[in-house]
């Protein structure tokens, strides 16, 4: 019985070293199977449109397939919590923005994640502005239109977004704060149900990432207002910014979409997906197709911790400032 005992530690010890060094090989050898990256959105929208391009460089870089799946639902909170919530293995990754993985908190306190605290952040992965649009049966086609429209009619119209506590949903609503008008906010499950509303006059106005714009655009069937941003768009130099309109000085909301794992994944698998990134937003086609989508000039080895740290402050003085009514 003591030649048992003593035998049974060795025996532990053995196990124990034998699974460690499975696990350093599973590492070791990552990624060995396909990558999920999840859009908390529908196919089509701002975040789809750089997942899926990006998605193909990512795979070529890291030597494997990665499959984009888009879980929509929540203003993208859902999506972002079917990463929070798989296996922290490095093989389901988020393609995130400002609104899920930080209005969407904001605006609902009680949701069960938290984007400052439940993601290990990979990093930035491309800024892009947004757009205000008007149906064509609107007759807007200036800011001052729009706002002088509203001013006159007040609570008769609408804007639509990609889902409350979206970074569009923001926009609308400090527009309608700055100007001291009154307008209602209708949430779209997705950017191509906005899209659809807005060509065919079911909805007056809208806000969306430059990205899925353009196609409305350019087949003419919306027209562009203005764009989110502090300044005008490098795709659209003759669209002016919200913000060269004497009411809405100052004003300046853009996106930004960023890779985030789930906490827990092993530093040797972050360290592969952070060197992947970094590979992979050099690729210059990669680069153009976000500049043709009007992602904003990129910024080497930005600081993500730090830009959600501040995005939470902003969107926080927002809700303040717009006097937004969150869920209780």
């Amino acid at each position: 019985m003591a030649h048992r005992r003593s035998r049974l530690p060795r025996l532990l010890a053995a196990l124990l070293a034998g699974a460690a060094a499975t696990l350093a090989a599973a590492q070791d050898d990552y990624p060995s199977r396909p990558i999920t990256l999840v859009v908390g959105y529908s196919a089509g929208g701002s975040t789809d449109s750089v997942a899926r391009p990006f998605a193909e460089v990512f795979g070529r870089v890291l030597k494997a397939r990665v499959v984009v799946e888009n879980f929509a639902g929540a203003g993208g909170a859902m999506g972002a919590l079917k990463v929070v919530t798989a296996k922290p293995d490095g093989y389901t990754l988020l393609m995130g923005g400002n609104g899920e993985l930080i209005a969407t908190k904001v605006m609902n306190p009680k949701q069960p994640y938290d984007g400052l605290k439940d993601f290990a952040p990979i990093g930035v992965v491309n800024h892009q502005g947004g757009m205000l649009l008007a149906s064509r049966q609107s007759g807007v086609k200036t800011t001052d239109q729009f706002i002088q429209l509203l001013r006159k009619n007040p609570g008769k119209y609408n804007y639509g977004s990609s889902g409350n506590g979206s970074m569009f949903h923001f926009a609308g609503e400090l527009v309608r704060e700055r100007t001291g008008t009154q307008v209602t906010h209708v949430p779209y499950r997705g950017v191509p149900a906005l899209g659809n509303d807005l060509a065919g006059g079911a909805v007056e106005f809208g806000y969306m990432g430059t990205g899925p714009a353009k196609p409305l655009i350019d087949a003419g069937v919306v027209v562009p207002i203005a764009v989110t941003s502090g300044t005008r768009a490098p795709i659209y130099p003759n669209v002016p910014a919200l913000a060269e309109h004497p009411e809405l000085k100052g004003y300046d909301l853009t996106g930004w979409f960023a890779l985030m794992a789930p906490k827990g994944v092993p530093e040797s698998v972050m360290a592969k997906l952070k060197a992947a990134l970094k590979e992979t937003l050099k690729d210059a086609r990669l680069r153009q197709t976000f500049n043709d989508l009007g992602g904003l000039p990129m910024i080497e080895d930005e600081d993500l911790p730090r830009l959600m740290r501040e995005e939470d402050a902003r969107y926080r003085k927002f809700v303040a400032t717009a006097n937004l009514e969150t869920q209780k």
